[in-house]
């Protein structure tokens, strides 16, 4: 599949024809009708829960193009938000090349309130909170694990809040996902978010892609059916590791954005808006790993 980066880089729409309801860090959402929406994902790139001011070329049609991969994948294990009307049908023609490629018309649903997280190793947040208590959310695990080591057992489902754009998502423990949605439905959510990740990480190994975590959201239509929703296991919402690069006891390199991270982090700037612009080394080397990972993947 090859996804182009050499066109201008979207930084915001500016769709006239439908009315504008949510710009997130990425994505930018208008409504079509009273059950469709049509998400497009922008260039934007978002750091320590910061939206940059330098977006990435590109990068809104690799995530559309991983998502729709992984959505049609993995449905036969819950179904997805996906109409497949075409994007440039519900808007007017001077505002097609918006969301060319880029861009979803999806059902209407309701969002759950938590982030469904599944982890297969012990890194990131997980591997601070390892070594602090010895758990990872609350979860007891073995001693003597590795930084980035397989997590014993399986993967382990552990949600988070949903926090307001510039405020940082909290994780909870899984009682406290029950009281949210009521026991059945964290259940299911959980179950369905670790059978999603397990497919996912099983195909990935064979491209030589290790899927170390990933975030997954759903909703639910008007008869409690439960839906995926948002993106599906891309660099934005997954920490992807090369798995020739792989050895536990080291975090490894990764196809996201950590490159950025990394060069802030050298910055003279304290985590909050506004953030610094990128320097355009960064941003290619950012967009090369985007890319590399589709092309993995998807081929």
């Amino acid at each position: 599949m090859k996804v182009g980066t050499d066109q201008p880089a979207l930084f915001e729409t500016s769709i006239r024809s439908l009315p504008l309801l949510h710009r997130g860090k990425v994505r930018d959402i208008y409504g079509v009708d009273e059950d469709k929406l049509l998400i497009v994902q922008t260039d934007r790139l978002s750091a320590f829960d910061v939206i940059l001011p330098t977006p990435v070329p590109g990068k809104g049609r690799l995530l559309t193009a991983l998502s729709s991969f992984w959505f049609e994948k993995l449905e036969h294990i819950v179904p997805n938000h996906l109409t497949y009307i075409a994007p440039e049908s519900v808007v007017t023609e001077d505002e097609r090349g918006q969301v060319t490629g880029r861009a979803f018309v999806v059902k209407r649903l309701r969002p759950l309130p938590i982030e469904a997280i599944v982890r297969g190793y012990v890194v990131g947040s997980g591997w601070k909170d390892y070594k602090k208590t010895g758990m990872i959310c609350g979860i007891p695990l073995p001693a003597g694990l590795e930084e980035a080591g397989r997590i014993p057992g399986g993967a382990l489902f552990t949600p988070s809040t949903k926090a307001a754009q510039g405020a940082h998502d909290e994780n909870i423990p899984f009682a406290e996902a029950q009281k949210l949605l009521g026991e059945p439905l964290a259940a299911q959510v959980r179950d369905i978010a670790l059978a999603l990740y397990t497919q996912a990480a099983d195909y990935a190994i064979t491209k030589g892609i290790i899927i170390a975590d990933t975030k997954f959201e759903f909703g639910q239509d008007q008869t409690g059916r439960l839906y995926l929703i948002d993106e599906a296991l891309t660099p934005d919402s997954s920490r992807f590791w090369p798995a020739e690069r792989y050895a536990p006891g080291r975090n490894p390199p990764s196809y996201d954005k950590q490159f950025v991270r990394d060069w802030l982090e050298t910055q003279n700037w304290n985590k909050k808006a506004p953030a610094p612009a990128l320097p355009p080394e960064v941003l290619a080397k950012t967009a090369e790993k985007y890319r590399e990972a589709l092309h993995r993947l998807v081929g």
